[in-house]
C-alpha cells in the first residue's frame, strides 16, 4: 500500500471512531512506528486531524458546547500518561476483597487494569469497556455489568441501568467526569448518564474521583455530584496551583499522582 493510500484509510478510521492509536495502526497495516507517526504528521500538517500522545483524533471544533460528548476512542488517546498515573495512585486505595464500583470513563478503564490483580474483588460497572478488562475468569472474582442503553462513551445508561444499581451496595465508587468546577460540581455532557451516575454515587460508601487536570473548568450540562460528595480526587502535577487549592476547599482530600 502506498503512504497516500494508507494516510486516506487512516484518516477514513479518525473520522469512523473519532480517534486512533498508533500501536492499533502499527498491526492493522504492518508498517513500522516510525511510518504511521509520519502519516499521522502528514495529515495533521493538511488539517485533517489533530495529533494527540499515542495517536490522533478528529480536529476539535473551536466552542464545543456542554452536549458535546467525545466518543471512547478519542478520550483514549488523550493524557494518556497523566491518566496512568491517576490509575496506580487510585488502585492503592483498593483493599482485597472489596466491592468497587466503576463507572464508565477512560481513566476508569486505565484503573481497570490495575485492579484486575487484587484478589477477591466482586466489580460492578456500567461500561463495556471496563467490563473487557476482567473478561478473563478467575475464582475469586465477580464482574456485574448493568444493562441499559450505550452512550458514544460505552457507558450502559437509562432505567434498565438506575434499576439494577440501586439494588446494590458498594464500598467505593471510582467515578469518571467529563468536567468539574466549584459551582457545577462534576459534569457529563450526557443526562442519561449523568441519572445512571448519580445512582452509582448513592450506592457507594466512599467517593472517589479520578480527574487529570484537563477536566478543571470543564463542565457537561448535566451535574452528577457536588464536589463536596467526593471522598477523594486523585489528579495529576499539571493541576494548577489554584485549581488545587478550590479543590482542597470543597473535597475531601485531594490527592496528586506524579
Amino acid at each position: 500500500m502506498l503512504a497516500p493510500q494508507r494516510q486516506q484509510a487512516i484518516l477514513q478510521l479518525v473520522r469512523q471512531y473519532g480517534g486512533v492509536r498508533v500501536i492499533e495502526l502499527v498491526r492493522a497495516f504492518g508498517v513500522s512506528d516510525i511510518t504511521i507517526r509520519r502519516d499521522l504528521d502528514s495529515l495533521a500538517g493538511r488539517g485533517l486531524v489533530a495529533k494527540v500522545r499515542g495517536g490522533a483524533t478528529l480536529v476539535r471544533s473551536t466552542g464545543a458546547g456542554s452536549t458535546d460528548e467525545p466518543g471512547f476512542a478519542v478520550k483514549s488517546v488523550r493524557q494518556e500518561r497523566e491518566k496512568r498515573a491517576i490509575a496506580r495512585r487510585a488502585a492503592a486505595l483498593v483493599q482485597p476483597g472489596s466491592t468497587v464500583g466503576l463507572s464508565a470513563g477512560t481513566t476508569t478503564w486505565a484503573l481497570a487494569h490495575h485492579l484486575a490483580a487484587v484478589p477477591g474483588l466482586t466489580v460492578v460497572t456500567n461500561s463495556v469497556r471496563v467490563a473487557d478488562v476482567f473478561r478473563r475468569p478467575s475464582d475469586d472474582r465477580t464482574v456485574v455489568l448493568v444493562g441499559g442503553v450505550r452512550t458514544p462513551s460505552d457507558a450502559l445508561v437509562g432505567p434498565v441501568a438506575v434499576a439494577a444499581i440501586r439494588r446494590l451496595n458498594l464500598d467505593v465508587l471510582f467515578l469518571g467526569v467529563h468536567g468539574m468546577t466549584v459551582r457545577a460540581g462534576f459534569t457529563t455532557p450526557n443526562m442519561m448518564e449523568a441519572e445512571t451516575d448519580r445512582a452509582l454515587v448513592e450506592a457507594a460508601e466512599r467517593l472517589v474521583v479520578p480527574a487529570d487536570h484537563t477536566k478543571w473548568g470543564t463542565v457537561g450540562i448535566s451535574t452528577i455530584a457536588s464536589l463536596s460528595e467526593a471522598d477523594i480526587l486523585v489528579s495529576d502535577s499539571a493541576l494548577p496551583p489554584s485549581a488545587r487549592e478550590a479543590l482542597t476547599g470543597h473535597v475531601g482530600r485531594l490527592v496528586i499522582a506524579s
